[in-house]
């Protein structure tokens, strides 16, 4: 279903409802440059790191695509899992498992209160920007704690400049970007503010710091385009 949740006057805050959930997977492609080709690099590293029994958890699993795409690319029997707080994307997540045969656990909870252990993968596409500034870097802290040791994070994150002009120059970018997918300049306004103090990014450096100090020993970044950054912490 294509995205036209912004095509009319917002009445809220930006929210992963019914209304979202039902074109998310459209938003996604259109609003994130280079989405696809993102999600496909992060599952090339992880099938690199590939191994039976090994366990992996999507945080903001939204619809299940990420995991979708996974599953089907595995050549042994990986735990795939994911967490949402958002029940509507729950529900769509479950019947595309259920539709593609996939056995993927999806469970509806709070990355902020959830009990991390176990995995050897963590992914985050997209996630951490909504989480509030305080609690992102004890979020992080219990991604570490909770990773098996030589753990991976992988997580993508719309980021800010230091440098306003460049800054403003990269969101003018972004912008003609989102025009040349077919939104109009309305519905382009219309879901900035609805993100506004919803959506929080911080700088390239910000989250490579907040990741050292929560004990990742290496962060390096995997792919960018302008304001839109993969990173992956090694513990």
């Amino acid at each position: 279903m294509k995205d036209k949740v912004f095509d009319k006057p917002i009445e809220k805050k930006f929210e992963f409802d019914e209304a979202v959930a039902s074109v998310f997977d459209d938003m996604l492609s259109r609003s994130v440059p280079f989405y696809d080709e993102v999600r496909q690099l992060i599952i090339s590293v992880i099938l690199a790191e590939e191994g039976e029994g090994k366990s992996l958890l999507d945080l903001g699993s939204s619809t299940a695509k990420f995991l979708l795409d996974l599953d089907s690319k595995l050549s042994t029997k990986m735990h795939l899992k994911g967490i949402d707080n958002s029940q509507a994307m729950l529900d769509r997540a479950r019947q595309k498992c259920q539709a593609f045969g996939a056995e993927i656990d999806l469970e509806l909870a709070d990355m902020l209160e959830y009990e991390f252990g176990g995995d050897d993968v963590i992914v985050s596409n997209y996630t951490l920007q909504f989480i509030r500034p305080m609690q992102r870097p004890e979020l992080v802290k219990k991604i570490y704690d909770g990773l098996n040791q030589d753990g991976i994070f992988i997580f993508s994150e719309k980021v800010v400049f230091e440098d306003k002009r460049l800054d403003k120059q990269l969101i003018d970018i972004y912008y003609n970007y989102k025009k040349a997918q077919g939104y109009s300049e309305y519905e382009i306004a219309q879901k900035r503010e609805a993100l506004e103090n919803v959506l929080i990014p911080f700088t390239i450096e910000e989250n490579i710091q907040m990741c050292k100090k929560a004990g990742f020993k290496q962060v390096s970044t995997l792919f960018q385009w302008a304001n839109f950054v993969t990173f992956i912490a090694k513990k």
